[in-house]
């Protein structure tokens, strides 16, 4: 029989057992992991004591379990609203983010440069999501009104719930793991937070990414003005942690490779002698620090110099001499120490990044508020955005010009701001943006505006971005956006439990899977979901090769996908033709042709190309 599609996200759990097996053979049996033999083989490398280092909360056991639930849910694409679909690399999605990045562990596993999530802070009341969140996909859909379901309530996290710390790490844990598993191994995550949550924030990561893969815990200028209504201290500043994939050691060469800073100001820089070299600056040949240089200089004039009382000569003899035989000296006037040119073109290409970030250097609240403001028209549309600039401060630390970057916070689509502006002057860099369809708060300046959830001022605004640049005529391919809404599976999910019951419900199931495929859906839908399932990317090229039949050629041939409801021999004859790597189709669309479909399981298998239905 032919192999069927698995409709459900990544089984984590399954993956991190291969993993064991691989390192420890000898320690798995049937699935399951001896951990006697494995402390054996490890013997004192295991930690047996009960008292050890480590972050404990009450659910975080529950948090864990959470990550291995596997999701059966799926992303509809939602062309008309979309910008450019066919085109464009850059992808904005509406739902749930933990189900989302579940969702995308099988087609972007390993194929993201850079994170970046801007997480509510935990102040008291600020962050909604279902209620359980152990359950998933059923309340997200209760949520999103796609089930009706009385009584269905959502988690608000305030204080009076007596579990303030815990609750949010409860809903921080399994997206922080689902997210370092879509990094690539020279990826880097930044992570923006208050002091509410820092301190725990940093243990989280530590825990998830290996505190050896701590970089930098960055200080932003959120604000420049004193709030005289301060108890304490007027709060200036913000948080931002930057946790590597894999940091770069000896054992490790593959890892993140931080970038240098573009030189926004080279005026110091001049060339009035016409030196061959370029521009120069003149540097002084002495300085505060010791060095181990001890010598005199001759002037052209005569004077003879000694390093100045105090102070210390900054170059070698040595380095002194050539400057001099290669005329790199100003010498001055009188007995003046001269000064060494420091050519332009021997400076490195770039700044190395401090960790302070002033608001002149990658804006501020403000700004965040005024950006949002002119692109859509209304004040106070979402609380305290993020200015793009300092996005893509981090952009250009962290990427280079043809990465994808994900935002699974995406909150007013700042990230996806900043990148379509650096993208005008010629950069290909991608954007995911995941927004859960929050509703805004009744009598806000959003709804009053128009906009019922933060998912739509998220889209109205990457759309805003695109027609600016699109006016000013720096327009450049792949500008636009696919839209996606996260939703059920397009197929009817046997429910093995319930058929199991009794007769009724068995003949119940029986009947539905006649046709398992859930009413009001397209072929477009069915289309992505199989892709998604499959491991193929969601700007994966999709070509329809038949005019006439629904044939579906996936990233030049890799798989095709045929949705015809009905199969025969000739369509079997002309996909082995087209020798994909993959082919899959509807099992109903065989019929019950038994013979059919195991000659067709076969003539795949002679042909070396793998064949499922679904």
């Amino acid at each position: 029989m032919s192999e069927k599609l698995s409709l459900k996200s990544k089984d984590l759990l399954e993956e991190r057992i291969k993993y064991i097996k691989q390192l420890f053979p000898e320690v798995v049996t049937e699935g399951k992991i001896n951990f006697e033999k494995l402390r054996l083989i490890l013997g004192e490398e295991v930690n047996g004591t009960k008292e050890r280092y480590e972050l404990n909360w009450v659910g975080k056991n529950e948090a864990i379990k959470t990550i291995q639930v596997q999701s059966s849910g799926t992303l509809i694409p939602v062309i008309d609203e979309s910008i450019n679909f066919d085109k464009t690399e850059n992808i904005i999605i509406e739902g749930d983010n933990l189900e989302v990045l579940k969702i995308l562990q099988r087609s972007y596993y390993g194929k993201i440069k850079m994170i970046y999530i801007d997480p509510p802070y935990n102040t008291g009341n600020d962050f909604i999501y279902p209620d359980n969140f152990k359950e998933g996909l059923n309340d997200y859909l209760k949520y999103s009104g796609q089930i009706n379901e009385q009584g269905f309530q959502l988690s608000s996290n305030t204080e009076t719930t007596g579990r303030l710390h815990s609750k949010w790490l409860n809903m921080m844990y399994p997206r922080l793991f689902l997210a370092r598993n879509l990094l690539r191994d020279d990826g880097v995550i930044f992570v923006s937070i208050d002091d509410h949550e820092v301190k725990n924030l940093r243990y989280l990561l530590d825990e998830i990414f290996g505190e050896e893969n701590f970089v930098a815990e960055i200080v932003w200028e959120k604000v420049h003005t004193r709030k005289n209504s301060a108890k304490y201290f007027s709060d200036s500043h913000e948080y931002i942690l930057c946790y590597a994939k894999r940091k770069i050691t000896k054992e490790n060469e593959e890892g993140w490779v931080r970038n240098l800073l573009p030189r926004e100001n080279t005026d110091a820089y001049s060339n009035p002698d016409n030196d061959p070299n370029g521009p120069w600056k003149p540097d002084p040949i002495y300085a505060n620090n010791p060095y181990d240089a001890d010598y005199e200089i001759v002037k052209p004039n005569g004077v003879v110099l000694k390093r100045p009382p105090g102070k210390y000569w900054r170059y070698s003899e040595k380095t002194i001499k050539e400057a001099i035989e290669n005329n790199r000296i100003i010498w001055g006037e009188g007995d003046s120490y001269p000064m060494i040119k420091r050519y332009l073109k021997d400076v490195q290409d770039g700044l190395v990044p401090v960790t302070l970030f002033t608001r002149e250097f990658a804006g501020d609240n403000a700004l965040g508020n005024d950006e949002l403001k002119n692109l859509l028209g209304a004040e106070k549309l979402f609380p305290y955005p993020k200015p793009s600039k300092l996005i893509q401060r981090l952009i250009q630390i962290g990427t280079n010009e043809d990465d994808i970057i994900l935002d699974f916070f995406a909150g007013t689509g700042v990230t996806g701001d900043a990148i379509l502006n650096m993208n005008k002057d010629g950069g290909n860099r991608k954007f995911i943006l995941i927004q859960l369809p929050e509703p805004t708060k009744e009598g806000s300046a959003a709804r009053e505006a128009g906009y019922k959830t933060i998912s739509e001022i998220c889209k109205a605004r990457i759309s805003k971005v695109i027609q600016k640049i699109e006016e000013s005529g720096k327009s450049f391919e792949g500008i636009g956006f696919k839209f996606f809404k996260l939703t059920s599976s397009n197929f009817k999910i046997w429910d093995g439990e319930k058929a199991s019951q009794n007769p009724d419900e068995l003949a119940e199931q029986l009947r539905l899977f006649v046709n398992n495929i859930q009413e009001g859906r397209t072929k477009t839908d069915i289309l992505y979901e199989i892709m998604l399932k499959s491991g193929f990317m969601l700007t994966d090229k999709v070509e329809k090769i038949d005019q006439n039949k629904e044939l579906y050629s996936i990233k030049d041939g890799d798989l095709i996908v045929c949705l015809e409801d009905f199969i025969d021999k000739d369509l079997i004859t002309k996909i082995i033709e087209l020798h994909p790597k993959q082919f899959i189709c509807l099992d109903s669309a065989f019929h019950n042709q038994d013979q059919l479909k195991t000659n067709t399981v076969l003539e795949f298998k002679e042909a070396g190309i793998v064949f499922k239905t679904v």
